[in-house]
């Protein structure tokens, strides 16, 4: 997924000239802490709302030059980067620019979301389970094989260093929902399972009796 795919045209952007006290106004309009900056058609960076209050209602967005955040993507780059931005940056809002670094839109943080939901595949039903490994020992291909021994499929798999302790921590997604068999296998096969949720048997067969029994209850 690129940026170019979730650029909003809709936000406003502020010229140099521009006062802190109108830029103030138009972040309470569009309930956002940033808005980007614009010169003869070329983005120059962003504004933050706490820098703005910081300032006099009467100065300059040109005046803030040295608080501007000076960061932005372009509209070819994956949606990650933009992402990874918002995360390290804390914004509300990048900047998307085209080939001549002219200001193409802006990306909302809920925008990032919405987009880190899909491609993670959080949206779709399924069962996770967290595993714990050297690095050197992860082979996708063998927990695949794992889990299709029990008539289910990888949907989505993540993975981290936890810096605590230095090892592999993967997220399988699976497409059911019902995964304790899936998790014994890899306990199985000597796996280290740190968490997983899902949908258990037992559950289901809880939910089955107290279905019957209400039924009973109302003859």
């Amino acid at each position: 997924m690129l940026t170019s795919q979730l650029i909003g045209t809709s936000y406003p952007a502020v010229n140099l000239s521009d006062k802190a006290g109108f830029a103030l106004q138009l972040m309470e309009d569009y309930d956002v802490q940033h808005l980007p900056i614009v010169s003869e058609e070329k983005f120059r960076g962003l504004v933050s709302k706490d820098d703005l209050l910081d300032a006099d209602d009467g100065a300059t967005i040109a005046s803030l030059e040295p608080q501007w955040v000076k960061t932005s993507v372009r509209a070819t780059d994956h949606f990650l980067q933009a992402l990874k931005q918002a995360s390290a940056l804390d914004l509300s809002l990048v900047a998307v620019i085209n080939e001549t670094g002219e200001l193409h839109g802006v990306i909302s943080r809920v925008e990032l979301l919405h987009a880190a939901e899909k491609f993670t595949g959080a949206e779709e039903p399924g069962g996770l389970i967290v595993i714990e490994m050297e690095k050197r020992n992860f082979s996708f291909g063998e927990m695949s094989r794992l889990v299709e021994t029990n008539d289910a499929y990888i949907t989505q798999l993540n993975t981290y260093v936890d810096a605590a302790n230095g090892l592999l921590q993967i997220t399988v997604k699976v497409n059911r929902s019902e995964i304790s068999d899936i998790v014994a296998t890899f306990q199985r096969y000597d796996y280290t399972v740190v968490h997983y949720f899902g949908e258990e048997s037992y559950q289901n067969e809880l939910k089955e009796n107290y279905d019957l029994l209400m039924t009973y209850l109302k003859m």
